[in-house]
């Protein structure tokens, strides 16, 4: 094909001076720069811009075997004939961007194998002119990073966990500071103080472990599994019933809702539907379901109902709010939530309103 091969003034172009055949390698200069391109480790191959569809006129052993083509399965054909599916569409009009430009391109896209198996390759294209300035070729190199993609994609994904990490411990903290301070403040003793507040972080503890399983990435959390690990320990699972449809919470929602959770638990199983004394009849129906918010637009507000049956009697609404009570409503209040009770005869109702992230 060639004679002679120098880098020519263009930057990272080549330099092609005919002295055979169009599509021969001739002399000794041409016949190092065949062996050269023939015995290269690196997949490459040269198409013809001067020819309709600009075909592949060469590619050596590694290219094949890194597509898995044999040669004359490549030769008269476009090099598009290894994109697929996953191919970035954005990538290959980069690609042709370049090629009319007459540019050299170095980029990383999917392409596919002959037996259907996707690899990254790391493509780098360049116009190769002869002594007179005519374009004759375009070079192309290719090389599987299929590996250094999946290292930078493990590495992201560690760097996502950090930060997601990172983010929920600082919500955690914030949420156990709320609960030593509050509880530590009105506890009449040491020791009353200490058990509330190991309920406390117990409750918020269960909440976290059901977020583990969401660490593979996802910063949200499934609702329903996360309610029924949270309310494990109060009342055998015959005695809480779960309603509604598949939502997914922040970290910070879950913190709250665990402790607000805890705190309707910890007030049923002394007085209410829970207590042991109810027997079998003694249930909770916790549903939740969406809706649009109104103080935002397009946002989303998610509306969970406590309801209690066939506890004691209720003959009167307490009198005061507890310190359990007061830190769910400034929790909530701090997320623009809120909560409402409604104690009825049957058993007492509330309403938790939460605004979800969007």
């Amino acid at each position: 094909m060639t004679d002679d091969y120098d880098q020519a003034e263009r930057p990272g172009s080549a330099r092609y001076v005919p002295r055979g055949s169009a599509d021969g390698f001739a002399g000794a200069s041409g016949i190092m720069f065949e062996q050269a391109m023939v015995q290269t480790r690196m997949a490459v191959c040269l198409s013809d811009p001067r020819r309709a569809d600009m075909p592949i006129v060469f590619a050596n052993r590694a290219f094949c075997d890194l597509t898995g083509y044999a040669l004359e399965e490549v030769l008269g054909r476009n090099c598009r004939f290894l994109q697929g599916a996953d191919t970035n569409p954005d990538r290959v009009a980069e690609i042709k961007d370049a090629l009319a430009r007459r540019d050299v391109i170095v980029t990383e896209l999917v392409n596919y194998r002959k037996d259907g198996t996707p690899f990254w390759n790391a493509l780098h294209l360049g116009p190769i002119y002869d002594d007179d300035g005519e374009l004759m070729y375009f070079f192309g190199s290719q090389w599987d990073v299929t590996d250094v993609h999946a290292a930078r994609a493990d590495e992201l994904h560690a760097k996502m966990m950090a930060r997601e990490l990172s983010h929920r411990m600082k919500n955690m903290f914030s949420v156990i500071n709320a609960i030593v301070h509050m509880t530590g403040r009105s506890a009449s003793s040491a020791t009353e103080a200490s058990e509330k507040i190991s309920g406390r972080l117990m409750a918020l503890g269960r909440a976290h472990e059901a977020t583990l399983d969401s660490a593979s990435g996802a910063e949200l959390v499934n609702l329903g599994p996360m309610l029924a690990t949270v309310l494990t320990p109060y009342a055998d699972a015959e005695r809480i019933a779960f309603a509604g449809p598949e939502v997914r919470l922040t970290s910070n929602a879950v913190s709250m809702l665990a402790l607000t959770l805890h705190e309707l638990s910890i007030n049923a199983t002394k007085y209410g539907a829970l207590r042991e004394d109810a027997g079998e009849t003694g249930r909770v129906l916790l549903s939740w379901r969406i809706e649009p918010d109104p103080a935002e637009q397009g946002g989303e507000l998610l509306i969970l109902s406590w309801r209690e049956r066939g506890g004691p009697l209720v003959t009167e609404a307490p009198t005061r709010t507890g310190l359990g009570g007061n830190i769910v409503t400034s929790l909530l209040h701090a997320a623009d939530g809120q909560i409402e009770y409604e104690w009825k005869r049957a058993g007492l109702e509330a309403t938790i309103r939460l605004p979800l992230a969007s």
